[in-house]
C-alpha cells in the first residue's frame, strides 16, 4: 500500500513528513470555483474529496490518497469572501492591507480516499486568525519579496521576517495549509497511524504549542468548529 498525496504544495509535502508517513506526490488539480451560495466549510470540504477522487487516477487499489483544499475567509456584515492567491502585486498590497488588524478564518478541508474499496474520511478544520498592524513599510518589503504570490490571502504565516499573525489560539498547521491532527485522525480511521510523534514534530518544527490538539484528537473538536 502507498501512500499518494494529491497535492502540489510544498508546505503540505513538509507538513505530511512530520508524520513519518512515506508517500508520493501526484496531482490534485480540479476546477476550484465555488459553487452558488456555497459556504466556506462546504467549499473546501468538497474540494479536498474532488482532489482525492483525482488522485486516485494514479494510484492502485489498496492506495490511500490524502488531499486538501484551503481557503481564506474574511466574515464581512455576515457575508463570507473567500480570498484567493494574489493576480499581481497591486493585489497583494490590498489583501494585507484589508487584513491588517483584524481577525480573519482559514478553513481546511482534508480528505482520505482508499482506491479500491472507495472509503473515503473527510473533515473540516478552522482556524481564527488575528493579523497584527503591521507597517505599510513591512508590506510593501513582503510582497517585494515574491512571498505572497503563491499564498491564498498574500501571506503566509510561517514568514520568518513578516510575521503578519499575532496570538494564534487555533491550529497553527491548518493555517499552512493541512491541519496534521485531523488528518492524522482520518489515517487512524484506515489504520494507518503516524509512525512519528505528530504532535511532537509539529511542536519542534514550527515553534508553536498547540492549544487545541489534545481537543482535536480526542475528537472533541471537529467539522469546522475549531
Amino acid at each position: 500500500m502507498r501512500i499518494l498525496l494529491a497535492s502540489n504544495s510544498p508546505r503540505r509535502r513538509e507538513l505530511l513528513a512530520l508524520g513519518g508517513w512515506t508517500f508520493e506526490v501526484v496531482s490534485g488539480e480540479v476546477d476550484e470555483h465555488p459553487l452558488p451560495d456555497e459556504s466556506s466549510r462546504d467549499y473546501v470540504l468538497r474540494l479536498a474529496q474532488e482532489k482525492a477522487k483525482k488522485g486516485a487516477f494514479f494510484g492502485e487499489v489498496g492506495d490511500l490518497v490524502i488531499a486538501a483544499d484551503t481557503a481564506v475567509v474574511d466574515h464581512e456584515k455576515g457575508a463570507e469572501l473567500i480570498l484567493g492567491k494574489p493576480q499581481d502585486a497591486q493585489e497583494a498590497v490590498s489583501m494585507l492591507l484589508w487584513l491588517r488588524g483584524r481577525t480573519h478564518y482559514v478553513y481546511s478541508g482534508v480528505a482520505v480516499l482508499r482506491i479500491g474499496d472507495g472509503k473515503l474520511a473527510a473533515d473540516v478544520c478552522c482556524t481564527e486568525v488575528p493579523m497584527r498592524q503591521y507597517s505599510d513599510e513591512e508590506i510593501e518589503a513582503y510582497v517585494a519579496s515574491g512571498d505572497p504570490f503563491d499564498k491564498a490571502g498574500a501571506y503566509a504565516i510561517q514568514h520568518p521576517q513578516f510575521k503578519p499573525v499575532d496570538r494564534l489560539q487555533g491550529c497553527y498547521a491548518n493555517v499552512m495549509g493541512l491541519p496534521l491532527c485531523h488528518l492524522t485522525r482520518l489515517l487512524i480511521k484506515m489504520n494507518e497511524p503516524p509512525v512519528k510523534d505528530v504532535v511532537y514534530a509539529c511542536h519542534e518544527t514550527l515553534h508553536f504549542t498547540c492549544p487545541v490538539y489534545a481537543e482535536i484528537l480526542a475528537g472533541v473538536r471537529s467539522n469546522g468548529k475549531i
